[in-house]
C-alpha cells in the first residue's frame, strides 16, 4: 500500500508540474455545519483535496502566566485520540497516515489554530483521512506521560533557541510593539513547565467549536461531497460552548521619544540584528492595496526595492535587507529590518530608518508605482499555481471576511493604485516617531 502511494505521489506531482498556469476559480460558500462556514474551490486538475480548518484558537488566547497553551493544545492532537472503535495512539496515528499517502498537520499561529488535510480524493482514502483527522480534532486524550514529555521537548527547544539571536530579537521585537497586548507574550521555561491535562482540556473545550471554526476545501470533490467531509469533521464538534471575553484593542503604537522607542540588546553574536516596526493594518483595511504596491517599493520587492538599493548596493552595509506588513483578520505590524556587521549598525539603523521616513514623506515616483504594479501583476499566478497556494487564498479570504471574488479582482485592485493613494497610505499608518526599534549584537550601541 506504501509502495503504491508512492508512485501514485510521483505520477501526480509529475502532472501538477506540467501545468504551466491555473485558472482562478470561483469560490463557493456551501451551507454552514454546526455554526461553521464551509467554503469549496472544486479543481480537477489533480485527484487530491486539500482541506484547512481553521479554529478562532490561535495564542492571543493563552492566559499570561501559561504562554504556549494553544499550541500544545493542538500540537497533542496528533499524539493520541478516542475513536469509535477505541484510542488511536501515537503511532497508529503516525502509520495510519503513511498508509493513506495522506498528511495531516496542525499549526498555530497568533489569530487561530489550522489542521490541515491532504489526500487523494478517492473516496475510501479521503474517508479514512478525513475520518482521523475528526477523532483528532474532537477527541485528543491527552495522555498525561506524553505531555510531560512535550513538555520537556519545548523547554529543550525554547533553551536552544534562547541562544541564537534572530530568536531572541523577534521575542522582543514582538513584545515592544504588541505591548500588553495577548499576541506580546511569549513562552517561557515556566509558562510551559505550568500547563497542565486539564488545561488542555479545558482549553479544547472552550474553543474548538462548530461557531468558531471556519472549513476550506480545494480539491477534485463537489459541494455534495464536500459538505460530507464538513459533515464528517464536525459530526462530534459542539455546535457552541460557553461565552469567552472578548480580546481587548490593539491600540496603536504611540508617539514616543528615540530613547523611549529603542531597545539595545547586547549579544555575542557574529553581526548585529536590527528591527523596526510598528502596529499596522487588519486585512480588511481598505488601504490594504496601497500599502502592499508601495511596500513592493520600498522593501518587499527583494532587490528591486529601495531598501536594497539604499543599504545593500549603494553601501553595502548588509546582503539583505526587508520590509512587510503582516495583517491579521483583526490586528496588524509593519516590519523592517537587516543583520550587519557589530560595528556598522549605527550607520544601517540610520539608513534604513531614513529610506523608511523618506518613503512616508514622499512616496514612490511614477516609474516606480509603474513597476511594481506590473511585477505584482504578472506575478499573480504564481500565488494560485497549485492546490496549496489555492487554499492559502481561500483560506484567508474566509478568515478575514474577504469578498468571495477577491482572487478574481486582485489583479485589478493592484493596477488601481495610485501614487496619491500610496503615500496618503503611509503617511496615515506608519509614522517615524512611532516606530519600535531593537537592536541585538555583542556592540548594539548605535547613539545617533
Amino acid at each position: 500500500m506504501r509502495a503504491l502511494n508512492r508512485g501514485l505521489w510521483i505520477s501526480i506531482l509529475s502532472v501538477g508540474l506540467m501545468q504551466s498556469a491555473y485558472a482562478i476559480l470561483p469560490i463557493e460558500k456551501l451551507n454552514s455545519v454546526k455554526g461553521a462556514k464551509v467554503f469549496l474551490v472544486q479543481t480537477k486538475a489533480l485527484p487530491m483535496v486539500d482541506i484547512e480548518i481553521s479554529i478562532d484558537a490561535g495564542d492571543r488566547y493563552d492566559p499570561a502566566d501559561k504562554s504556549g497553551l494553544a499550541d500544545m493544545t493542538a500540537g497533542l492532537m496528533s499524539y493520541g485520540a478516542r475513536g469509535d472503535k477505541g484510542v488511536w495512539t501515537e503511532a497508529q496515528i503516525a502509520d495510519e497516515i503513511a498508509d493513506l499517502g495522506a498528511n495531516i498537520g496542525v499549526s498555530v499561529g497568533g489569530e487561530r489554530t489550522t489542521m490541515r488535510i491532504r489526500s487523494l480524493s478517492r473516496k475510501d482514502l479521503r474517508d479514512r483521512a478525513v475520518q482521523l483527522a475528526a477523532t483528532m480534532l474532537s477527541s485528543p486524550l491527552y495522555d498525561a506521560k506524553i505531555l510531560e514529555r512535550e513538555k520537556q521537548r519545548s523547554i529543550t527547544n525554547l533553551l536552544e533557541a534562547e541562544t541564537k539571536p534572530e530568536f531572541v530579537l523577534e521575542r522582543r521585537f514582538k513584545k515592544s510593539v504588541y505591548g500588553s497586548y495577548p499576541l506580546g507574550n511569549s513562552p517561557t521555561v515556566k509558562s510551559v513547565g505550568s500547563v497542565s491535562v486539564s488545561d488542555l482540556m479545558q482549553f479544547h473545550k472552550t474553543f474548538y467549536r462548530g461557531d468558531r471554526i471556519i472549513i476550506s476545501i480545494v480539491g477534485d470533490v463537489d459541494s455534495a461531497q464536500a459538505d460530507e467531509i464538513a459533515q464528517i469533521l464536525l459530526k462530534k464538534i459542539p455546535q457552541s460552548g460557553v461565552a469567552i471575553a472578548p480580546i481587548p484593542m490593539l491600540e496603536r503604537s504611540p508617539v514616543e521619544s528615540l530613547v523611549a522607542r529603542e531597545i539595545q540588546i547586547p549579544f555575542g553574536s557574529q553581526q548585529a540584528h536590527i528591527a523596526m516596526g510598528m502596529t499596522a493594518i487588519a486585512r480588511n483595511n481598505p488601504d490594504y492595496f496601497p500599502l502592499l504596491v508601495g511596500n513592493y517599493i520600498l522593501g518587499g520587492g527583494g532587490f528591486v526595492s529601495r531598501l536594497v538599493s539604499e543599504v545593500r548596493e549603494k553601501r553595502g552595509l548588509a546582503y539583505s535587507v526587508f520590509s512587510y506588513f503582516a495583517p491579521g483578520k483583526e490586528t496588524g505590524i509593519f516590519q523592517s529590518g537587516l543583520q550587519t556587521k557589530n560595528d556598522q549598525a549605527a550607520l544601517a539603523l540610520e539608513v534604513l530608518s531614513s529610506t523608511i521616513g523618506k518613503f512616508i514623506a514622499d512616496g514612490p515616483t511614477s516609474s516606480e508605482l509603474v513597476a511594481a504594479k506590473s511585477n505584482l501583476v504578472n506575478g499573480y499566478p504564481l500565488r494560485i499555481d497549485n492546490n496549496r497556494k489555492l487554499l492559502d487564498n481561500v483560506s484567508s479570504i474566509a478568515w478575514n471576511d474577504l469578498p468571495l471574488d477577491t482572487m478574481e479582482i486582485w489583479t485589478k485592485q493592484v493596477e488601481a493604485v495610485t501614487l496619491e493613494q500610496v503615500t496618503a497610505a503611509f503617511q496615515k499608518h506608519l509614522a517615524m516617531d512611532r516606530m519600535k526599534i531593537v537592536v541585538l549584537g555583542a556592540q548594539s550601541k548605535t547613539a545617533r
